[in-house]
């Protein structure tokens, strides 16, 4: 920006400052402020020149003129401070209305000129881009956008300096402009000024704190270039000092660069050329003296590539150019992008997976994990190649019954972990990915055993994605698939299980599958009902777990399915598991034994055998956490209906740990919901539990200090009663007084 132009814009920016504290100053209810502001006000309109317009020039002239002929006829001029205040704020006034006119006829052309500006970035013209918006602030000068656009498009011409100035204007007009720093940062970058760019971001932070992630990635591509500049230094001080194997790099690559010779020829200075890769001094040379187009431009080479297989020596080149590019690449994510933004090798990878040449796969398989040990790493592979396609192939090699298998597995299990994968493949993970998952899991018994966990618990991570869960869940190859090789794994009841890892692996699937309901889960609740109660007898502890959550998660959708449970011994079953303890097991098994209870009154009677008195229930309502405890309330309201199971309950103080969830003091508002209903359930059932008043608490340690509601009874002559309550708490008190007002006792 020419000087002249930023002296312009602080000046008018200063003007604005100023006039604004004189407005303030002619509002005062102070008339020492007023006459004050109107002194300076005096003082400003005099300092002003005037300007005359001539045509090619702007001059100033000073236009006081002296009467050397006074008339006797012309009348002096007041002074000004005699003048009326109420005409110079009129006239102060009309000048604010021109100039409100004026800039608004100047935003209008410059929102048009910073429309035809983003029109030509957007084409790539980044020169008329900036004209357009230079021209933009001609008309308004702060007018924060078009600074960062002009800035942006600067860096995109690699005007660094000028990009940096356009950012620091922008921040003059809004201090907290998020972008301005964005773009200044990587200007900084740009002239590798990387301390900085550092500050640049880390002052986001500042700014809006929940903007981390963007930062990190921002921080993490500094650190990137600042680490690349380095090596490309100390590479460049190597060749530069002579080190042998640095300076072979760069003969071996001139040799190889003569086209169309033999493919022995071109694997014989392939493999010289990895014998000097010492260190990542001869890697970082290798990239800077244009190695990896030397290779991949190649014709000889890339036709070996293309079709491996086929002829021993183009196997053998093809070989030597795989190794070539895992040497290069490892521990140097400078040449893992510069190999991935090569077309040609991205293009190969698949053909190198499926070859059917196992030092082929080998070599592909080491490459793709140098990639996988880091975060940058994967995010290439994630952004660059084609993921359905690359789960596809290393899928196939999960069958090999040797290490390959493993490998493949290992760098699906990298990539199903990261976030950005998930989105990638969410979208029509149906269609793209899950049938090659299913015919892997169809044919299980041929995949090396060591595998099929790890292999499972791919699946397991994406299914963390809800948009791939759901469509998972609504699979009907994928339920039976999973169902399938869970009957293969299990033996009869009593017994040990085989393949504790891989049953594990398979019900912690089917736990997450189950948060989603749909007509496919229930047609096959009671089957799956079936095999988890046979593994309720296991003595592992995961998979008792796990059993009783898939239980938890498939019992509430299906009536028949509770009924096949509960005729299969599942309520005495889950009161052991609850009696045994441990929180994971235990929240699943009174979520499973409140979906029993709820549909089967066969239930509610062995729940009220098994726990007379409800020790058991009472207990689990004082559970921290409010899910358990909520379910408690639930089994707890069913079970009151059945003959004499309440009036157990006339000398606890159910009444009042009910009435303190159900008043409010639990955040869940199922907890409070289900308190309130079995408190009116069992205000029905046992009409004598509400004359229990006063007595001392013995609430939860976590509710101890809640206050209770007061309670006043009121019996009508039919005999009906209602809770009158303090402490009112919406819709839920609505709820609770209105199931207590219709009981009769």
């Amino acid at each position: 920006m020419p000087l002249e132009k930023d002296e312009d814009l602080a000046k008018f920016l200063k003007d604005v400052d100023e006039i604004s504290m004189l407005v303030q100053g002619f509002n005062s209810d102070d008339p020492l402020v007023r006459e004050k502001a109107f002194s300076n006000a005096d003082l400003r309109i005099a300092s002003k020149p005037q300007v005359e317009e001539v045509e090619g020039c702007r001059t100033v002239v000073n236009k006081m003129l002296v009467n050397t002929s006074p008339s006797s006829q012309t009348s002096p001029l007041p002074p000004m401070e005699e003048q009326s205040q109420g005409g110079f704020m009129a006239a102060l006034e009309q000048d604010a209305g021109e100039r409100a006119k004026k800039r608004k006829e100047n935003e209008a052309l410059a929102n048009a000129l910073k429309a035809m500006g983003n029109e030509a970035f957007a084409k790539g013209d980044y020169e008329t881009a900036v004209l357009r918006y230079s021209e933009g602030l001609d008309r308004l000068k702060d007018m924060q956008v078009l600074y960062t656009n002009r800035a942006q498009a600067h860096i995109k011409l690699e005007k660094y300096k000028e990009a940096i100035t356009d950012c620091e204007w922008a921040l003059r007009c809004n201090e907290t402009c998020v972008k301005a720093y964005v773009l200044m940062g990587k200007a900084y970058l740009g002239l590798k000024n990387y301390g900085e760019a550092k500050k640049c971001y880390q002052k986001i932070l500042e700014i809006d704190p929940k903007q981390e992630k963007l930062v990190k990635g921002y921080l993490n591509q500094v650190e990137f270039n600042e680490h690349k500049a380095l090596r490309e230094q100390k590479a460049q001080e190597a060749f530069e000092l002579g080190k042998t194997t640095a300076v072979s790099v760069k003969e071996l690559l001139q040799k190889l660069s003569k086209p169309d010779q033999m493919p022995a020829y071109y694997a014989g200075g392939i493999r010289l050329l990895i014998e000097v890769m010492e260190d990542c001094t001869e890697r970082t040379i290798f990239r800077t003296c244009n190695g990896f187009n030397v290779i991949g431009d190649n014709k000889i080479i890339s036709r070996c590539l293309e079709t491996p297989g086929k002829d021993p020596l183009e196997d053998d080149l093809c070989i030597a150019v795989v190794t070539l590019w895992n040497e290069v690449c490892k521990g140097n994510e400078e040449n893992q992008q510069a190999l991935i933004f090569l077309t040609s090798a991205v293009g190969c990878i698949f053909n190198l997976l499926l070859s059917g040449v196992p030092a082929i796969r080998n070599e592909c398989l080491s490459l793709l994990v140098h990639f996988s040990q880091t975060e940058n790493g994967r995010l290439l592979l994630i952004d660059h190649v084609d993921l359905p396609r690359l789960l596809q192939c290393l899928l196939g090699l999960v069958s090999l019954s040797n290490t390959q298998a493993g490998v493949a597995v290992g760098l699906l299990a990298s990539l199903a972990v990261e976030e950005k994968c998930k989105i990638h493949l969410r979208s029509n993970f149906c269609k793209t990915a899950l049938p090659s998952f299913l015919d892997v899991l169809r044919n299980i018994k041929t995949i090396n055993p060591a595998v099929v966990p790890e292999f499972i618990a791919v699946m397991l991570s994406l299914s963390v994605d809800a948009g791939i869960r759901r469509q998972m869940a609504h699979s009907a190859e994928c339920w039976d698939a999973c169902l399938a090789t869970m009957q293969d794994k299990c033996q009869a009841p009593g017994q040990e299980v085989d393949c504790t890892d891989t049953l594990v692996a398979l019900l912690s699937l089917m736990v997450n599958l189950g948060l989603e309901p749909s007509e496919v889960i229930q047609e096959r609740a009671v089957k799956v009902t079936s095999l988890c109660l046979a593994l309720l007898s296991s003595k592992n502890g995961a998979i008792l777990t796990k059993s009783v959550g898939v239980l938890s998660r498939i019992l509430k959708h299906c009536s028949l399915a509770v009924a096949e449970a509960v005729k299969g011994g599942a309520v005495k079953k889950l009161i052991r598991l609850l009696k045994a303890g441990g929180q994971i097991t235990s929240g699943y098994a009174v979520k499973a034994l409140a979906a029993c209870t709820h549909s089967s009154s066969q239930a509610q009677e062995e729940l009220v055998m098994s726990d007379k008195k409800f020790s058991l229930l009472i207990k689990l309502l004082g559970s921290e956490n409010e899910i358990t405890a909520g379910n408690a309330a639930l089994c707890l309201g069913d079970c009151v209906a059945v003959p004499g199971a309440a009036s157990s309950l006339l000398k606890s103080d159910i009444l009042k740990v009910l009435l303190t969830y159900a008043r409010g003091d639990a955040k869940e508002v199922a907890l409070q919901q289900n308190a309130a209903i079995a408190l009116g359930k069992l205000c029905k059932a046992e009409p004598r539990i509400v004359s229990v008043r006063n007595r001392r608490s013995c609430r939860p340690k976590h509710l101890e200090r809640s206050r209770l509601p007061t309670t006043v009874l009121i019996s009508s002559s039919d005999g009906s009663c209602t809770f009158f309550l303090n402490n009112y708490c919406g819709g839920i008190w609505i709820q609770l007084i209105c199931v207590l007002s219709l009981l009769t006792f």
